[in-house]
């Protein structure tokens, strides 16, 4: 038997008139999957992408669906901090202060360790390590001034845990992606902040497919005990649940979103 996906949930004013600030939201994957997921709860979200054409496209499909007043977008590269800075503050020129940040941009790659540039390993911990810290430093500062606490969540990976071959690069950068969650969340505690993390194993997403090869998508696949990848907007789900105030006791912490056996 094929397995199936479940049936996508109803939203439930989880996030009623919060701001969200969500990175690499423009395509199907985890951070699209957030911001239509986090409008569904009730929030308001300003989307940022280094990938600007399909920014436009994507801010304005949401936007046509939930209202122009609840979606904003601006382009957005991670490595850049100037356009860091410029998407929070058009958060808080929008909407007048800034409650969620979705942390998603990341890059990855494959080259065993021994033919691996100093390019290529630069390049994914400049966008998946340096990138998130970026973001974090900007969301905090912006919330230390707003004194009305806030959630930062960051997006890491189960491969942060264990091994992969060929991803060496992008399993120290989604390690150095728990370990900045933790320390950022003892920090921003003192002024009510709470920052974790999610780490997926396999959600398929139309650009994976693209640097994937079928070969390991299928030997991933086999490693869930659903027998399947798990759906974008299964990683948005517990996402929301991270900046919604059902989790108010928890900071610090790097939720696994996987049903990997191995």
């Amino acid at each position: 038997m094929t397995p199936q996906s479940p049936p996508y949930v109803p939203g439930h004013s989880l996030l009623a008139g919060r701001t969200a600030v969500i990175t690499a939201a423009a395509g199907a994957g985890i951070g699209g999957a957030t911001a239509r997921r986090f409008l569904q709860e009730g929030a308001r979200v300003v989307v940022g992408d280094a990938h600007e054409r399909r920014l436009k496209e994507s801010a304005a499909a949401l936007a046509e669906e939930f209202g122009a007043d609840n979606v904003a977008g601006m382009p957005c590269d991670v490595t850049d901090e100037q356009q860091v800075d410029a998407l929070f503050a058009l958060a808080v020129e929008r909407h007048g202060g800034l409650d969620v940040v979705v942390n998603n941009a990341g890059l990855g790659g494959t080259a065993d360790l021994v033919d691996m540039t100093d390019d290529q390993w630069s390049k994914v911990l400049d966008v998946t390590l340096t990138g998130t810290f970026r973001c974090t430093r900007a969301a905090l500062r912006r919330l230390q001034e707003q004194d009305g606490g806030g959630v930062v969540v960051n997006n890491a990976s189960v491969i942060g845990w264990r091994a992969q071959r060929g991803q060496a690069h992008y399993a120290a950068a989604k390690a150095g992606v728990m370990a900045l969650t933790r320390c950022a969340a003892l920090e921003a505690a003192d002024f009510g902040v709470r920052v974790n993390a999610v780490a997926p194993s396999l959600a398929m997403h139309p650009h994976l497919v693209k640097v994937t090869t079928p070969e390991l998508l299928t030997e991933l696949t086999e490693r869930e005990a659903f027998g399947r990848y798990a759906e974008p907007w299964e990683i948005a789900n517990v996402i929301v649940f991270l900046a919604s105030g059902y989790s108010s006791y928890m900071t610090g912490e790097t939720v696994s979103v996987s049903s990997q056996r191995a």
